[in-house]
Protein backbone atom coordinates (compact mmCIF):
# COMPACT_ATOMS: atom_id res chain seq x y z
CA UNK A 1 0.00 0.00 0.00
CA UNK A 2 0.88 3.55 -1.00
CA UNK A 3 -0.15 7.11 -1.20
CA UNK A 4 -0.60 6.25 -4.90
CA UNK A 5 -2.80 3.28 -4.06
CA UNK A 6 -4.73 5.40 -0.93
CA UNK A 7 -6.22 7.34 -4.73
CA UNK A 8 -6.77 3.56 -6.23
CA UNK A 9 -3.45 3.54 -8.48
CA UNK A 10 -2.14 0.31 -7.63
CA UNK A 11 1.75 1.06 -8.55
CA UNK A 12 4.16 -1.76 -7.71
CA UNK A 13 6.58 -1.63 -10.48
CA UNK A 14 8.11 0.73 -12.89
CA UNK A 15 6.09 -1.21 -15.95
CA UNK A 16 2.88 -0.43 -13.85
CA UNK A 17 4.12 3.33 -13.58
CA UNK A 18 4.62 3.99 -17.77
CA UNK A 19 1.61 1.59 -18.34
CA UNK A 20 -0.15 4.10 -16.34
CA UNK A 21 1.66 7.10 -18.13
CA UNK A 22 0.69 5.87 -21.51
CA UNK A 23 -2.96 5.92 -20.52
CA UNK A 24 -3.31 9.31 -18.66
CA UNK A 25 -1.02 11.18 -21.12
CA UNK A 26 -4.16 12.10 -23.88
CA UNK A 27 -6.63 12.34 -21.32
CA UNK A 28 -4.53 15.27 -19.05
CA UNK A 29 -3.98 18.68 -18.94
CA UNK A 30 -0.06 20.08 -19.82
CA UNK A 31 0.84 23.16 -17.73
CA UNK A 32 4.43 24.92 -18.40
CA UNK A 33 6.62 26.77 -15.59
CA UNK A 34 10.10 28.16 -15.84
CA UNK A 35 11.35 25.14 -14.65
CA UNK A 36 9.67 22.05 -16.62
CA UNK A 37 6.05 20.82 -16.94
CA UNK A 38 2.83 19.19 -15.15
CA UNK A 39 0.70 16.86 -16.45
CA UNK A 40 -2.20 16.80 -14.62
CA UNK A 41 -4.84 13.85 -14.77
CA UNK A 42 -8.26 14.02 -13.36
CA UNK A 43 -10.79 11.28 -13.01
CA UNK A 44 -14.13 11.63 -11.61
CA UNK A 45 -13.65 9.93 -8.40
CA UNK A 46 -11.53 12.99 -7.41
CA UNK A 47 -8.06 11.14 -7.80
CA UNK A 48 -5.27 12.59 -9.38
CA UNK A 49 -1.69 12.28 -10.88
CA UNK A 50 1.12 15.21 -10.97
CA UNK A 51 3.51 14.37 -13.37
CA UNK A 52 6.52 15.92 -13.78
CA UNK A 53 8.82 16.64 -16.73
CA UNK A 54 12.05 18.76 -16.02
CA UNK A 55 14.05 21.80 -17.87
CA UNK A 56 16.02 18.72 -19.65
CA UNK A 57 13.12 16.95 -20.79
CA UNK A 58 13.15 14.10 -18.64
CA UNK A 59 10.62 12.70 -16.33
CA UNK A 60 11.34 13.57 -12.65
CA UNK A 61 8.59 12.48 -10.67
CA UNK A 62 5.04 11.85 -10.56
CA UNK A 63 2.41 12.56 -7.58
CA UNK A 64 -0.75 11.74 -6.36
CA UNK A 65 -2.88 13.93 -4.87
CA UNK A 66 -6.99 14.01 -4.34
CA UNK A 67 -9.30 17.04 -5.60
CA UNK A 68 -11.31 17.12 -2.64
CA UNK A 69 -13.98 19.67 -1.01
CA UNK A 70 -11.91 20.75 2.17
CA UNK A 71 -11.22 24.53 2.73
CA UNK A 72 -9.30 25.47 5.50
CA UNK A 73 -7.54 28.64 5.99
CA UNK A 74 -4.10 29.13 6.63
CA UNK A 75 -1.26 31.65 6.70
CA UNK A 76 1.81 30.76 4.72
CA UNK A 77 5.02 31.39 6.55
CA UNK A 78 7.72 29.74 4.01
CA UNK A 79 8.47 28.34 0.57
CA UNK A 80 10.31 25.01 0.60
CA UNK A 81 11.92 23.39 -2.19
CA UNK A 82 12.25 19.72 -2.36
CA UNK A 83 15.96 17.79 -3.68
CA UNK A 84 13.89 14.98 -5.09
CA UNK A 85 12.94 17.81 -8.32
CA UNK A 86 13.21 20.81 -8.86
CA UNK A 87 9.19 20.52 -9.62
CA UNK A 88 8.45 19.17 -5.76
CA UNK A 89 7.88 21.81 -3.45
CA UNK A 90 6.19 22.61 -0.21
CA UNK A 91 4.84 25.19 1.79
CA UNK A 92 5.19 26.01 6.19
CA UNK A 93 2.13 27.17 7.41
CA UNK A 94 -0.02 27.81 10.25
CA UNK A 95 -3.89 26.98 10.53
CA UNK A 96 -6.61 29.08 11.17
CA UNK A 97 -4.98 32.62 12.34
CA UNK A 98 -6.77 34.64 14.05
CA UNK A 99 -5.29 37.58 13.09
CA UNK A 100 -4.35 37.25 9.15
CA UNK A 101 -0.88 39.59 9.69
CA UNK A 102 0.16 37.38 12.30
CA UNK A 103 0.48 33.65 11.73
CA UNK A 104 1.77 33.02 15.10
CA UNK A 105 -2.11 33.42 16.24
CA UNK A 106 -2.94 30.37 14.13
CA UNK A 107 -3.77 27.08 15.99
CA UNK A 108 -0.44 25.32 14.99
CA UNK A 109 2.23 24.81 12.28
CA UNK A 110 2.54 22.39 9.65
CA UNK A 111 3.82 21.72 6.36
CA UNK A 112 2.13 20.44 3.06
CA UNK A 113 3.43 19.25 -0.12
CA UNK A 114 2.09 20.94 -3.21
CA UNK A 115 1.52 18.89 -6.33
CA UNK A 116 2.15 22.13 -8.70
CA UNK A 117 4.26 24.35 -6.62
CA UNK A 118 6.03 25.21 -9.42
CA UNK A 119 2.73 26.99 -10.70
CA UNK A 120 2.28 29.15 -8.05
CA UNK A 121 5.54 31.44 -8.99
CA UNK A 122 6.73 34.10 -6.48
CA UNK A 123 4.17 34.60 -3.28
CA UNK A 124 4.14 37.40 -0.87
CA UNK A 125 5.00 35.72 2.97
CA UNK A 126 3.77 35.31 4.91
CA UNK A 127 0.16 35.41 3.24
CA UNK A 128 -2.92 34.43 4.69
CA UNK A 129 -4.57 31.99 1.95
CA UNK A 130 -7.56 29.43 1.68
CA UNK A 131 -6.35 26.09 0.52
CA UNK A 132 -7.36 22.25 -0.66
CA UNK A 133 -5.88 19.86 2.00
CA UNK A 134 -6.03 15.80 1.55
CA UNK A 135 -4.66 13.71 3.84
CA UNK A 136 -2.90 10.35 2.58
CA UNK A 137 -3.19 7.51 5.02
CA UNK A 138 -0.40 5.64 5.95
CA UNK A 139 -2.50 4.30 9.14
CA UNK A 140 -5.73 4.74 10.47
CA UNK A 141 -8.57 3.52 12.90
CA UNK A 142 -11.72 4.08 13.03
CA UNK A 143 -13.97 4.79 16.47
CA UNK A 144 -18.04 4.77 16.17
CA UNK A 145 -18.29 7.73 18.13
CA UNK A 146 -16.76 9.74 20.77
CA UNK A 147 -17.45 7.70 23.62
CA UNK A 148 -15.72 4.80 22.30
CA UNK A 149 -12.40 6.49 21.32
CA UNK A 150 -12.33 8.12 24.66
CA UNK A 151 -12.79 4.16 25.96
CA UNK A 152 -9.88 3.23 23.89
CA UNK A 153 -6.81 1.99 25.70
CA UNK A 154 -3.85 3.44 24.64
CA UNK A 155 -0.71 4.81 26.55
CA UNK A 156 -0.89 8.73 24.56
CA UNK A 157 -4.53 9.72 24.42
CA UNK A 158 -5.28 12.74 21.95
CA UNK A 159 -8.39 14.90 22.17
CA UNK A 160 -11.16 13.70 19.63
CA UNK A 161 -9.92 17.04 17.53
CA UNK A 162 -5.99 17.26 17.94
CA UNK A 163 -3.65 17.88 14.78
CA UNK A 164 -0.03 16.93 15.72
CA UNK A 165 2.40 18.14 12.96
CA UNK A 166 4.77 14.97 13.15
CA UNK A 167 6.98 16.39 10.09
CA UNK A 168 8.08 19.44 12.39
CA UNK A 169 9.70 16.91 14.81
CA UNK A 170 13.36 17.53 15.72
CA UNK A 171 15.79 13.60 15.27
CA UNK A 172 16.82 13.14 18.63
CA UNK A 173 18.98 10.35 17.40
CA UNK A 174 21.13 13.35 14.73
CA UNK A 175 20.59 16.14 17.62
CA UNK A 176 19.68 18.15 14.51
CA UNK A 177 16.29 19.75 12.63
CA UNK A 178 15.67 16.89 10.67
CA UNK A 179 13.86 18.20 7.19
CA UNK A 180 10.33 19.58 7.43
CA UNK A 181 8.32 16.41 6.19
CA UNK A 182 4.63 16.96 5.28
CA UNK A 183 3.11 14.55 7.64
CA UNK A 184 1.23 14.44 10.58
CA UNK A 185 -1.19 12.82 13.10
CA UNK A 186 -4.17 13.86 13.82
CA UNK A 187 -7.74 12.58 15.10
CA UNK A 188 -11.00 14.46 13.81
CA UNK A 189 -14.87 13.61 13.02
CA UNK A 190 -16.51 12.08 10.16
CA UNK A 191 -18.75 14.22 8.50
CA UNK A 192 -19.11 12.31 5.37
CA UNK A 193 -17.36 9.46 3.65
CA UNK A 194 -17.38 7.25 0.25
CA UNK A 195 -16.15 4.48 -1.13
CA UNK A 196 -14.73 5.23 -4.88
CA UNK A 197 -13.88 3.70 -7.72
CA UNK A 198 -10.52 4.69 -9.71
CA UNK A 199 -11.76 5.51 -13.19
CA UNK A 200 -8.67 4.66 -14.81
CA UNK A 201 -7.53 1.25 -12.86
CA UNK A 202 -10.92 -0.13 -10.85
CA UNK A 203 -9.41 -0.25 -7.79
CA UNK A 204 -11.75 1.21 -4.78
CA UNK A 205 -9.98 3.61 -1.98
CA UNK A 206 -12.15 5.11 0.45
CA UNK A 207 -12.43 9.33 1.02
CA UNK A 208 -13.70 11.06 4.38
CA UNK A 209 -14.49 14.41 4.52
CA UNK A 210 -12.71 15.23 7.96
CA UNK A 211 -13.38 18.12 10.81
CA UNK A 212 -9.79 18.05 12.86
CA UNK A 213 -8.17 20.95 14.21
CA UNK A 214 -7.65 23.81 12.28
CA UNK A 215 -10.39 22.82 10.27
CA UNK A 216 -11.40 20.64 7.43
CA UNK A 217 -9.74 17.90 5.54
CA UNK A 218 -10.14 15.57 3.07
CA UNK A 219 -8.96 11.69 3.78
CA UNK A 220 -7.90 9.07 1.33
CA UNK A 221 -7.60 5.36 2.35
CA UNK A 222 -6.47 2.54 0.52
CA UNK A 223 -9.45 0.20 1.28
CA UNK A 224 -7.19 -2.44 2.59
CA UNK A 225 -6.23 -0.71 5.10
CA UNK A 226 -10.31 0.78 5.99
CA UNK A 227 -10.58 -2.60 8.44
CA UNK A 228 -13.85 -1.47 10.15
CA UNK A 229 -16.95 -0.21 9.45
CA UNK A 230 -16.82 3.53 9.20
CA UNK A 231 -19.85 5.71 10.10
CA UNK A 232 -20.99 9.31 9.61
CA UNK A 233 -20.09 11.41 12.94
CA UNK A 234 -17.85 8.47 14.18
CA UNK A 235 -13.98 9.22 14.91
CA UNK A 236 -11.24 8.35 12.23
CA UNK A 237 -7.20 8.77 13.60
CA UNK A 238 -4.12 8.05 11.92
CA UNK A 239 -1.14 9.22 10.47
CA UNK A 240 -1.07 11.04 7.17
CA UNK A 241 0.76 12.47 4.11
CA UNK A 242 -0.32 15.81 3.67
CA UNK A 243 -0.38 17.01 -0.28
CA UNK A 244 -2.61 20.74 -0.39
CA UNK A 245 -3.15 23.49 -3.36
CA UNK A 246 -3.93 26.60 -3.21
CA UNK A 247 -7.83 27.47 -3.95
CA UNK A 248 -8.66 30.01 -6.14
CA UNK A 249 -4.88 29.47 -7.55
CA UNK A 250 -6.18 28.91 -11.27
CA UNK A 251 -2.73 26.91 -13.75
CA UNK A 252 -2.94 27.53 -17.23
CA UNK A 253 -2.98 24.64 -19.65
CA UNK A 254 -0.45 25.05 -22.23
CA UNK A 255 -2.44 24.47 -25.79
CA UNK A 256 1.14 24.02 -27.65
CA UNK A 257 0.79 20.55 -26.96
CA UNK A 258 1.70 17.63 -24.06
CA UNK A 259 5.44 17.85 -25.84
CA UNK A 260 7.42 15.93 -23.45
CA UNK A 261 5.57 12.92 -23.24
CA UNK A 262 5.11 13.03 -27.45
CA UNK A 263 8.75 12.63 -27.45
CA UNK A 264 7.83 9.60 -24.91
CA UNK A 265 5.65 7.73 -26.37
CA UNK A 266 5.71 8.92 -30.06
CA UNK A 267 2.53 10.23 -30.38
Amino acid sequence: MSNFSNVGFNIATEEELFEVLRKVYPISKQVTTAQGDYLIYTDSSGAQLFIQSNSRGEIAGVNPHFSGRSRRKVCLTNAIERPESELDGAFHAWADPVNPDDPDTGICPFVFDVPDFRTIGDIKLPQTVDIQLTAFAQDILFFENEDAYNNYSTELKFASKSFVPSGLFFSEEQKTPGAPEATAMFTGSILHFEKKENELTGDQFYWFFTDTLGGLIDVVADARLVEETPVVNGILQGQFWLSGQLHGHVTKEDTSGKSFLKRLFGK
